[in-house]
């Protein structure tokens, strides 16, 4: 059940969304930061943090916030759901016109957020940042890092250099029809394409992290991979799992006819031995089987999205949510 705090606050045109996780040495800076950049925008505007089942002090820092900012919004959530979830639950609760996610661990600097406002105020629906300069080890996470954005370019035809940076703006109406689930949030752009949107990319500064630890490592790379055939089905075929299906599925049926014909008129015409033959088919059949997996996977997302969507059952439970009242 979720227990709603108020008192007064004014709509906002600007909501600022920022997931946290056991960042409670960085939340207090990032406030003061914030408040002092809008502030001085001249707009109405909300902070929302969303605590994403943190275990250290990160809650106890965000009520005092929300006691102190009537401008401060709090949504906590049951458990760590992740990333994705955790900007899903800030995008339903927000009510700007413009909506903007950040990263809380102050490697975003939110003295950039006019870059993003000015974008928007020149008619593109979605602005994403780009981190050309970032201070981390090359093997282990910038060399991956470029391979994968170049991967997701090329399979998405969204031209953009950094898909993985939460630093990100969105018209409301945009991000409120995009639906995120799994680590899906790293392709909010592509699955905004589909529905027709203008997306610009503005260079943006990223800072070293000074507290706490990243929570990314070389683990994420597969799921990456395996995330980018899932998006490209879901942005081209989801509502037609044949045209893609069904091509493989006649391709391997095709190439285990023609094995069997060149099987039965070897052992006919020549009494040839199956000793290679059973290897040959073990073979095929491992790649059928892998197809099989990868394809059953593919149905699997989309029954998933279908379940959630047809239910409007959500993917992260919310604790409670502190929230100020209309005036």
């Amino acid at each position: 059940m979720t227990t709603v705090e108020n008192t007064a606050r004014n709509n906002p045109s600007l909501s600022v969304v920022i997931p946290l996780y056991n960042e409670e040495g960085s939340v207090g800076e990032l406030y003061q930061r914030l408040k002092k950049v809008l502030d001085g925008l001249g707009k109405e505007y909300e902070i929302l943090f969303v605590n994403d089942g943190s275990t250290d002090g990160t809650g106890g820092v965000l009520k005092g916030l929300f006691q102190r900012d009537g401008r401060v919004k709090v949504v906590e959530l049951r458990t760590n759901f992740g990333k994705s979830p955790a900007l899903s639950a800030g995008f339903d609760h927000a009510q700007g016109d413009v909506i903007l996610s950040m990263d809380g661990d102050l490697q975003d600097c939110p003295e950039d957020i006019p870059l993003f406002l000015e974008k928007i105020d020149g008619g593109y629906d979605v602005v994403s940042g780009w981190r050309q300069q970032r201070d981390i080890p090359f093997f282990t996470r910038k060399l991956p890092s470029r391979v994968a954005n170049w991967m997701i370019a090329r399979v998405t035809g969204v031209d953009l250099h950094d898909f993985g940076n939460a630093y990100k703006a969105y018209r409301k109406e945009i991000i409120k029809d995009v639906k995120i689930y799994g680590d899906h949030h790293r392709f909010i752009p592509a699955l905004a394409k589909s529905i027709g949107v203008n997306i610009a990319e503005i260079p943006v500064r990223n800072d070293p992290r000074r507290h706490g630890q990243s929570k990314y490592g070389l683990e994420r790379i597969y799921k990456v991979f395996f995330d980018i055939i899932t998006v490209k089905f879901l942005m081209s075929y989801s509502t037609r799992p044949m045209h893609i299906l069904g091509p493989i599925g006649s391709f391997f049926g095709l190439v285990g006819i023609f094995l069997g014909m060149r099987l039965a008129y070897l052992k006919i015409m020549y009494g040839d031995k199956l000793g290679t033959k059973v290897s040959l088919s073990i073979c095929v059949l491992c790649i059928l089987l892998a197809v099989q997996i990868i394809t059953s996977g593919l149905l699997a997302e989309l029954l998933v999205r279908i379940y959630h969507e047809s239910q409007g059952k959500p993917i992260y439970v919310i604790k409670r949510v502190l929230e100020h009242g209309p005036s």
